[in-house]
């Protein structure tokens, strides 16, 4: 993505809210999947929120996964690999804030989309 986010803390919030955003559409695109298929409300919530943490946070989590794997022996090599990251002090931090927007955002979905089933109709139980 190429949004500009704010440095720091900011910038984080800033990213989890759009995780957010993401996982809520995710989530709708799974429910009615789901629905129309026959699923659980399981499959739909796993599967969302799986596909919802690669879009969200996979770039992110894969550079924080490269910088610990990948051998920095060289100021070159650090170099380079740390100008590719936005906000390299804040990048664990935005993970984990991604992660938990893009989870919220299929908790937040699944509760609006319960929350708008059909009411039954108990008015014939006498």
């Amino acid at each position: 993505m190429n949004l500009v986010l704010h440095y720091g803390l900011l910038g984080s919030l800033e990213a989890a809210l759009i995780a957010l955003a993401v996982g809520f559409v995710v989530f709708s695109v799974w429910w009615q999947v789901c629905r129309r298929t026959g699923l659980s409300h399981g499959h739909a919530i796993g599967w969302a929120c799986l596909v919802a943490a690669v879009i969200a946070a996979g770039i992110d989590s894969w550079k924080l996964f490269y910088l610990g794997m990948v051998r920095l022996e060289s100021p070159l090599y650090a170099r380079l690999a740390l100008a590719s990251i936005h906000d390299p002090d804040q990048l664990g931090t935005r993970v984990v804030l991604e992660m938990l927007g893009a989870v919220s955002g299929v908790g937040l979905g699944w509760w609006w989309f319960i929350s708008r089933k059909q009411p039954t109709d108990d008015s014939d139980a006498a």
